[in-house]
């Protein structure tokens, strides 16, 4: 006799199609290297990385103030989001990101960003508005792919797979 189905079905991604869809990410994007890298070393990148490069600082500064001023309005949500705005924040500074992006300011007395939506007054709604601009920022992030060089390619192929496991961790995770 068959057991009946889980009352507790999951929809969505599962842990391994996320962890398999961000591997191959993370390969492909290093597929992509090949004359475009070779250039002179004198070079550096062209003003089009560079804005680039600071669209996707400045994209994870204000994702960053984001988590601030959930985890300032929600003091029960800073342990579990916590280690997901260190996250964001080392992505910024890998993306070049200034001063703002900081680890070593607190997440509570931090300024959250201008334009970061004002932060529902429940836990769930306050995660939820977190998954949100994660989501939108790894998929916005993804499409980048097309139209970057192959070191900033990998580098935002890695930031989008981290991206998307944020959303996976605060939509279906227990973190």
């Amino acid at each position: 006799m068959p057991l009946p189905p889980s009352p507790r079905a999951r929809s969505g991604p599962r842990r391994r199609s996320l962890l398999a869809v961000g591997s191959t990410a993370l390969a492909l994007a290093g597929c992509t290297a090949g004359d475009e890298d070779s250039g002179d070393p004198g070079d550096g990148p062209s003003a089009a990385d560079r804005r680039a490069r600071a669209r996707a600082a400045r994209d994870s500064e204000e994702l960053a103030g984001r988590y601030n001023a959930v985890i300032a309005a929600r003091p029960g949500l800073a342990e579990r989001l916590r280690p997901l705005r260190e996250e964001v924040v080392r992505h910024a500074r890998a993306f070049g990101g200034g001063p703002k992006a900081s680890p070593s300011s607190s997440a509570s007395s931090a300024p959250s960003s201008p334009s970061a939506p004002a932060v529902p007054g429940n836990d769930r709604d306050a995660v939820a508005v977190l998954a949100a601009a994660e989501r939108e920022l790894a998929d916005r992030r993804a499409k980048a792919l097309v139209g970057v060089p192959g070191e900033l390619a990998r580098l935002l192929a890695s930031v989008a797979a981290a991206g998307a496991a944020h959303v996976y961790l605060l939509t279906e995770g227990d973190a």
